[in-house]
This record gives structure tokens, C-alpha cells and sequence, in this order.
């Protein structure tokens, strides 16, 4: 386990303006928690509320933050990985601008590059606002990785 942290920029793939993530809360092997506070002029508001592709990039983001830590903990650099599906991702409430979300992302199975998640949003109150299901992929990082495929 780890102490919260709010330096995590150098461990996701994506930069400002495009980060949907605040803090590492907590990580272990088999997950990661996360959280974040939409602040004004963020992409992804409309009309003072964080938006449905918000959340789903807030979900992906707390993804590769596990990604990324766990690279970050062996040392080595965080890859770049993309969403290979996103399903069963249901949606009940939007936060509002400068309202907390916590997402937890637990991994269900990990093999050659490839990690299925479940992945869950939560409000202030700890009220279940978002959940879903992503495969993510680590990109290949050379022609010969790519040709194993």
C-alpha cells in the first residue's frame, strides 16, 4: 500500500488539459483508488456538471495510473496503453464542478500486456455514482513486439 499522493502527472500518459485524475489514493497489486475534483474551465463540463466522457476518461485515467505506479515501483517508465473496450459502463449521477469523485479500479485478470477491470465511481458521500467494465492494452514498444501479435 501507499500514501496518497498528488504527483501523478509524470505516471499517466495523458498531460494538462487532458488529466482526469487529482490524487493516487491508494494501489496495491490487484487495484488502485483515485480521485478527482472538476475545476472550471475543465473539457469535459457542460454547464457547471462533469460529463458522461468525463467520467468514463476519469475511469480509463485511474487505470493507467495502476499501470503506470506499477511501473514507476520496478523503476521503469510508465508505456503507453489504449482502451481495447469499454462495457457495462452505466452512468446514475453526474458531480457538479468542484465535487470529489473516488474511483476504484480492481483487476480482474492480466495476461501478455492485456488487463480487464472493473471499474467504480463514487461521490462525496461514498454513493455509487458510475461503473463499468474496460480491457486496456500496453502498446507494443517496437516492431518486433508488434510482429508477436
Amino acid at each position: 500500500m501507499i500514501q496518497a499522493t498528488d504527483n501523478i502527472e509524470h505516471l499517466i500518459p495523458q498531460k494538462h488539459p487532458f488529466v482526469m485524475i487529482d490524487t493516487l489514493v491508494v494501489y496495491s497489486d490487484t487495484g488502485i483508488e483515485s480521485s478527482f475534483t472538476p475545476k472550471e474551465g475543465n473539457i469535459f463540463l457542460k454547464e457547471g456538471i462533469f460529463s458522461e466522457p468525463g467520467i468514463v476518461e476519469n475511469m480509463a485515467q485511474t487505470i493507467a495510473l495502476h499501470t503506470g505506479y506499477k511501473y514507476f515501483l520496478k523503476g521503469e517508465e510508465p508505456p503507453v496503453g489504449y482502451i481495447g473496450s469499454i462495457k457495462k459502463v452505466k452512468i446514475a449521477k453526474l458531480p457538479r464542478i468542484g465535487e470529489t469523485i473516488t474511483t476504484k479500479a480492481s483487476i480482474l485478470h492480466e495476461f501478455m500486456g492485456v488487463t480487464m477491470v472493473s471499474v467504480k465511481v463514487f461521490d462525496a458521500d461514498d454513493e455509487e455514482i458510475a461503473l463499468g467494465e474496460m480491457k486496456t492494452v500496453i502498446a507494443a514498444s517496437d516492431e518486433t513486439n508488434i510482429n508477436k501479435f
